[in-house]
């Protein structure tokens, strides 16, 4: 296996990780700091840091006016060698954020592009006329509210914006664009990282018929309301079939510097079939391609457990699944499930087939931080209300001192209410924490070849338990049971010893036979060896 399947990914939003420098904002510094916490006390195998490039922090890093620097914000060029060196020294590997559809409008390419309709690197962006008539080329819309499209006064053409209006889409079209955009892959893989998260990776390809979308048939069940921009079907502004053929070259770049380095795409579409597209028919695109169907299912065990024999079924065959429970732009899981749930949700994701990743701060429990007015900073929610991410964004909470433990000084985001009893010094001491389950599932999940590669079967369950067993040739084997109401319930359940339990509390107990769940209880049972 390499080191991507059989590894567990941490996600750190590094303006919320850990301030070194007192500014109130983490950075790189704080990241290299913290990188024993990582390795030891929680015991991930890789980080996937977002963005940290130099940007006007429109979208607080994901408008990127240098691929090639660090924002002073969070450091240097040498912060990030040195953090780098603390991860790989404490046996972490480190993933960054690539941002490949869009840049800063303050981007020197852009700049340029914008500057005349002769310029060299005018291609570089999507620009067209106005319709018959004036307006826009076309209805489509941006994620982050209104038009995709920004009239550019000066040279008489709008420029796509699927997000906000700063951020303009490049042209993937243009060769140049290209070969631009994997000269900054290798950059990167030349200061020794270990693989790219790829931000909403199936947005490079459009129609290059710039078609107009037809509108919604309806919501879909399961996936997140974007309130205006659902009224369409995108079939023409993300997606084209063509952005296959890029994922190949650059697979292929990647798989010749030398080391396993790992490919993960934002790819958010909801169709099995059309998501497991982007392994590539010869397993030769996306490494992973980020698997959200969770997300937002019910909290319902039939529903769950259909989501993951979908995917299942989906993933070709030589593929590997991924799971993602919680995110930068999603409310956290505690939230969404509540406290017990989360704990059930964790097992979920650590006993699973497939690479998980967990977003910082879920190890803990924390919930969504209420922004009081005023506050408010983020430009989705300020753009569509309801659809802010500020609470989810808040800094992590280190110990019961002054800023948390995350600054010396001012917090750019408050850390709310939770914070002086859930922070990681707190719940380290206390055995049934949040903190301290995840420590268990994550040196379970190492420790038993069966979780971290074994194959995956759902096995017969009560109503509301969902019930699966993992095995590896020559591994004990592993049933996990999930009880996902608030009653108890009774599941067969086969002989060994419960290696795990979402209350801390029922580890060593023999198990053969009918046994009790409680409330919103899991439980991991590990069997004999099997055969070879």
């Amino acid at each position: 296996m390499e080191w991507w399947q059989a590894g567990v990914i941490y996600q750190i939003y590094p303006r919320s990780f850990r301030d070194a420098d007192g500014d109130g904002v983490g950075d790189l510094a704080g990241i290299a700091e913290r990188a024993p916490y990582l390795a030891d006390t929680l015991g991930v195998d890789a980080v996937w840091v977002s963005p940290f490039y130099p940007s006007p922090m429109d979208d607080f890093g994901y408008d990127v006016s240098d691929y090639c620097g660090v924002d002073p914000l969070f450091g240097t060029l040498e912060d990030f060698d040195r953090m780098r060196e603390a991860l790989h020294g404490c046996g972490v590997r480190l993933i960054v954020d690539l941002v490949p559809n869009h840049t800063s409008d303050r981007h020197p390419w852009f700049l340029a592009s914008r500057s005349s309709r002769d310029d060299p690197r005018r291609d570089w962006y999507v620009w067209a006329d106005p319709a018959p008539g004036g307006g826009p080329p076309n209805n489509w819309l941006a994620v982050f509210g209104g038009p995709a499209w920004e009239w550019d006064e000066a040279t008489g053409q709008y420029y796509l914006h699927s997000f906000l209006r700063s951020q303009p889409d490049l042209n993937w079209r243009n060769p140049e664009v290209e070969a631009a955009m994997f000269d900054v892959v290798r950059f990167w893989l030349d200061r020794g990282v270990d693989g790219f998260r790829l931000d909403v990776a199936h947005f490079i390809m459009k129609d290059p018929q710039m078609r107009s979308n037809p509108p919604a048939a309806g919501p879909v069940a399961g996936t997140k309301d974007l309130k205006g921009y659902a009224a369409q079907e995108h079939l023409y502004d993300k997606g084209h079939p063509d952005v296959h053929a890029v994922f190949r070259r650059l697979r292929r770049l990647l798989d010749g510097a030398g080391r396993p380095v790992v490919s993960i795409g934002e790819i958010h579409i909801d169709d099995p079939e059309a998501w497991a597209a982007y392994y590539g028919e010869r397993l030769d695109e996306l490494h992973l391609p980020f698997n959200f169907r969770l997300l937002y299912a019910p909290w319902d065990a039939d529903v769950v457990g259909g989501i993951v024999d979908d995917i299942e079924a989906a993933v070709p065959p030589g593929g590997w699944p991924n799971w993602v429970l919680g995110n930068h732009d999603e409310p956290r899981l505690a939230t969404r499930y509540g406290p017990a749930r989360a704990r059930v949700a964790a097992m979920l994701l650590l006993t699973l087939r497939g690479t998980p990743t967990i977003y910082q701060g879920d190890e803990l429990g924390l919930e969504e931080v209420p922004i009081p007015p005023g506050l408010e900073v983020d430009p989705w929610g300020l753009q569509v209300p309801g659809l802010g991410r500020d609470g989810c964004r808040t800094p992590m909470p280190w110990d019961g001192g002054p800023g948390g433990g995350f600054t010396s000084g001012r917090p750019w985001l408050p850390l709310g209410p939770q914070a002086p009893t859930h922070h990681v010094a707190a719940e380290e001491e206390d055995p049934a924490s949040a903190l301290n389950l995840y420590r268990a599932l994550l040196r379970l999940r190492r420790a038993e070849p069966s979780l971290h590669g074994g194959g995956y079967a759902r096995r017969d369950a009560p109503d509301g338990v969902l019930c699966y067993r993992r095995a590896a040739p020559g591994a004990a084997a592993a049933t996990v049971a999930l009880n996902f109401t608030a009653a108890p319930r009774v599941v067969d359940l086969p002989a060994g010893a419960v290696a795990a339990s979402t209350g801390m509390d029922r580890a060593g107990e023999r198990v053969a036979g009918a046994t009790a769940l409680g409330p919103d209880e899991g439980l991991v049972v590990l069997e004999g060896a099997q055969p070879e």
